[in-house]
C-alpha cells in the first residue's frame, strides 16, 4: 500500500556527504535523477544536509527503500570518482519511516525536515535555503532559467555528472547549477497540505528543530561545514606549518579544534565533522585544554 515516508540517513561523523557546493549540486541532480527513474516514488520534500539526508516520499514501501539505496550508490560512485573515498555510504543506515496523517502527521513531518537547516544556524528561514525543495513552497515567483534541452548531449552528461539524458528537456536549470526541485515535486500538492503560508510557518516555527534551536541557540554553529572546511588547509598552514590534520601532533591537533571552535563559533561535533574524526576523540582533544 502506498504511504508517506520519512527517510533519514544516519548522520555521518567523521566525514561530509557534500564538502563543497559542487557536491551539493550533483546530490540535487541526482535526486531529480532518481525522482524520474522511480515512477512509482514521488518526492514531497526534501533536504541536503553536509553529513546527512531527509525526504519525504510516496509511494510503496519496497519502492521508497529502493530510491534511497539507488540515490546514495550513485553519489557513492560519484564520490569515489573525485575524491577517491570508497563505499562512503555502504554502512551509512537509513530509517523509514511510515507517517501517520492523523494529528497532522504530515504537516509535523514536513516542519522537522525543512528547520534541519534553520537548526543548523545556516539561514534564518527554510526558504533562504537552497539545497533540497524546502524553498519551493508557497513561492510567488515561477522558475526561470536554462532548459536542459538546451545543453548537448557531452554537456548535459558532464552538468549532471550521470550518462543518464533521458530527462525531460524542458525542466529548468537554476542559477546554482542544478535542476530546481520544481521540475518534479508536486508543489501544489504540498501547499494544499499545509493551506496556507500562516499555517506552515505555524508548523515550523513549533516542530522539535525549531525548540532546539531556541533551547541550544547559543551553541550553534554559525558557519557551514563546507566554509570551515575549505578554511582548514591555509588555517593549518598558518599556524603549525604543516598541510593537513593527520600531520598535526596531539597538542597542535588539540589547539586547531580550539581555534575552530573559537574563530568559527563551532561546537564539538561541527569541528569533529571538519577534522574527520570522531566526537569522542574530538571530545577527548578538548579535555586537554
Amino acid at each position: 500500500m502506498k504511504n508517506f515516508y520519512l527517510i533519514s540517513t544516519e548522520h555521518l561523523e567523521e566525514v561530509l556527504w557534500f564538502r563543497d557546493d559542487e557536491d551539493f549540486a550533483v546530490g540535487m541532480n541526482y535526486v531529480a535523477i532518481e525522482a524520474f527513474l522511480h515512477k512509482g516514488v514521488v518526492v514531497f520534500i526534501f533536504i541536503l544536509m553536509s553529513n546527512h539526508l531527509h525526504l519525504i516520499l510516496y509511494g510503496e514501501k519496497e519502492e521508497v527503500s529502493i530510491f534511497i539505496q539507488d540515490l546514495k550508490g550513485r553519489y557513492s560512485h560519484y564520490y569515489q570518482k573525485k575524491y577517491g573515498v570508497k563505499c562512503l555510504l555502504r554502512d551509512n543506515d537509513v530509517h523509514i519511516e511510515a507517517i501517520d496523517l492523523n494529528e497532522w502527521g504530515f504537516e509535523w513531518s514536513a516542519a522537522y525536515v525543512m528547520m534541519n537547516c534553520v537548526h543548523a544556524n545556516i539561514c534564518s528561514h527554510p526558504s533562504q535555503y537552497p539545497w533540497g525543495s524546502v524553498n519551493t513552497v508557497f513561492q510567488m515567483e515561477k522558475p526561470s532559467g536554462r532548459r536542459l534541452g538546451e545543453l548537448s548531449g557531452r554537456g548535459l552528461r558532464k552538468f549532471l555528472h550521470s550518462g543518464e539524458t533521458s530527462l525531460p528537456k524542458d525542466w529548468i536549470i537554476s542559477e546554482k547549477g542544478f535542476i530546481l526541485p520544481q521540475n518534479y515535486v508536486p508543489v501544489d500538492a504540498v501547499e494544499r497540505l499545509f493551506k496556507s503560508p500562516t499555517r506552515m510557518n505555524y508548523f515550523l516555527s513549533h516542530s522539535s528543530k525549531a525548540k532546539k534551536r531556541i533551547e541550544t541557540a547559543d551553541n550553534l554553529p554559525a558557519f557551514r561545514d563546507q566554509s570551515i572546511l575549505a578554511a582548514l588547509p591555509d588555517l593549518i598552514r598558518s599556524l603549525f606549518g604543516k598541510a593537513k590534520f593527520e600531520d598535526l601532533n596531539r597538542e597542535e591537533q588539540t589547539e586547531l579544534i580550539r581555534q575552530i571552535r573559537f574563530r568559527f563559533s563551532a561546537d564539538i561535533t561541527q569541528a569533529a565533522r571538519t577534522c574527520g574524526i570522531s566526537y569522542a576523540e574530538a571530545a577527548k582533544l578538548v579535555d586537554r585544554v
